[in-house]
């Protein structure tokens, strides 16, 4: 068996681990709670008073102009000079949950200023109030909308992910990089580890398109009853 082939199979099973116990995990909790933190700066951006549109506004003009990397570094390694010191993974999830919140917030934002204002003018108009009309009529439709988007964040965020390297979280990259400096095998672990991203941006993809189907085949339905 050549060499090259046998370190690939040796160290694959440390590479997956990494990505199970790690690189998972810190990609699904920071995309939910940065989905969260998206939709409600996209509502207050919408409809909130003038303060808390200017806050929010700025939040998101600061995390769009500043590279992730940098944030995880300032996190990571500039908070303690203030008296405030956090773990590898945690402040990671901050990292990366502050980043998916800033993008995600203008993709709900622009879906739902899309849906016509017609659709809430139908919601009153049987009765729904503020709250039942955005939970009931609005999100729903823009939620097919924003799928596409959100999906491709997401598939973006798996190789971010890779980021939290750099700031000491054992996820698959830094695996690679420990393995490499034990076998002096860069070209080999990095192309490995490049492959197992490749991979699963391929499935996830997929998974999207799926998606997408399913949902357009949705609401296709609905406009036929309608």
């Amino acid at each position: 068996m050549p060499h090259w082939l046998q370190l690939m199979i040796e160290s694959l099973g440390p590479l997956l681990w990494a990505a199970l116990i790690f690189t998972a995990p810190l990609t699904l909790l920071s995309f939910v709670l940065g989905l969260a933190l998206g939709l409600a700066v996209a509502l207050i951006r919408l409809f909130a008073a003038w303060p808390f549109t200017a806050i929010a506004r700025f939040y998101v003009w600061i995390i769009r102009g500043t590279p992730l990397l940098v944030q995880l570094f300032l996190i990571f390694y500039g908070l303690p000079s203030v008296g405030i010191v956090l773990d590898a993974f945690p402040a990671a999830l901050i990292g990366f949950t502050l980043n998916i919140g800033a993008y995600s917030s203008e993709i709900i934002r622009a879906v739902i200023a899309s849906v016509p204002k017609g659709q809430w003018e139908a919601a009153y108009s049987i009765g729904m109030n503020w709250p039942q009309a955005m939970r009931r009529t609005i999100l729903p439709q823009a939620a097919r909308v924003a799928v596409p988007p959100l999906s491709n964040t997401f598939i973006s965020l798996v190789k971010d992910t890779s980021l939290a390297a750099a700031i000491t979280v054992p996820e698959m990259f830094q695996a690679a990089q420990r393995i490499v400096a034990a076998t002096y095998e860069p070209l080999i672990l990095y192309i490995e580890a490049a492959l197992i991203y490749l991979a699963l941006s391929s499935i996830l993809s997929s998974l999207q398109v799926r998606l997408e189907s399913r949902l357009n085949r949705y609401g296709g339905f609905l406009e036929a009853r309608a």
